[in-house]
């Protein structure tokens, strides 16, 4: 199963229209606030630093180039082609890869993870992205590419971020700058159950070895200059 053609045409044309500084994108924040934060939380559970490490849904680069610079093979994943031209477009000396790769797709997951063998997997607010039917085939695909050696960091709004974006949607000016072309294009966040992601890894045959809670730092301010940051929840998962 891979993502419907409107699912993908709508992140073409949102990344098409997207501005290619950095901090442009609603939730393209710095990697110090991120990915910075992440590797904390998710390198004490790494059984093989050395895989390869895999950003799922890597957009515009911003945290696989943070990654590359600290892992010696990172390779940013997206099934955006307009999203990889602006991580490429950034990325000059290629400090990382990029590869169009639909994780919902079988044969796609089996054919990565046979090139690279295990990875590790970094994955930052995909799946409240994703349709409701790709959410599992998505999580079975990071299965597949997690191996048996491999580790993979997820985090995922909470339920709590539901309303937070509601209200700021449906403000009297209308959504913030940065987050109205996501909405604008069809993509908007949808809610997944706090319950829900578990049991997709479940499911895929992965263990949750640590988790908890942290805000997902986005790079848009309300009007008294107050940075919009989301309830989120985060865990590392394997094969044990």
């Amino acid at each position: 199963m891979s993502v419907t053609t409107r699912y993908r045409e709508a992140w073409e044309g949102f990344w098409r229209e997207a501005p290619g500084e950095p901090g442009a994108v609603f939730w393209d924040a710095e990697p110090a606030v991120t990915a910075g934060i992440h590797l904390a939380l998710f390198e004490p559970h790494l059984a093989a630093p050395g895989l390869p490490l895999v950003d799922l849904g890597c957009g515009n680069g911003t945290q696989a180039r943070f990654l590359a610079d600290r892992y010696p093979r990172v390779i940013g994943a997206d099934l955006s082609a307009a999203a990889l031209d602006h991580a490429r477009l950034a990325d000059p000396a290629g400090q990382a890869s990029y590869r169009l790769f639909d994780a919902a797709e079988k044969v796609e997951a089996e054919t990565l993870h046979a090139e690279l063998g295990d990875a590790n997997v970094y994955m930052r607010g995909v799946l409240h992205q994703c349709e409701p039917d790709d959410r599992q085939p998505v999580v079975d695909g990071l299965a597949m590419l997690v191996g048996d050696r491999g580790r993979a960091f997820l985090v995922e709004l909470a339920e709590a971020a539901g309303p937070i974006l509601r209200g700021l949607a449906q403000g009297p000016g209308g959504p913030p700058a940065k987050l109205a072309p996501v909405f604008r294009h069809g993509i908007a966040p949808g809610e997944v159950a706090d319950a829900a992601v578990p049991e997709y890894l479940r499911a895929a045959g992965l263990a949750v070895l640590a988790s908890g809670e942290l805000p997902l730092v986005t790079t848009e301010f309300l009007a008294d200059g107050t940075r919009i940051e989301l309830p989120s929840r985060w865990v590392v998962v394997g094969r044990v």
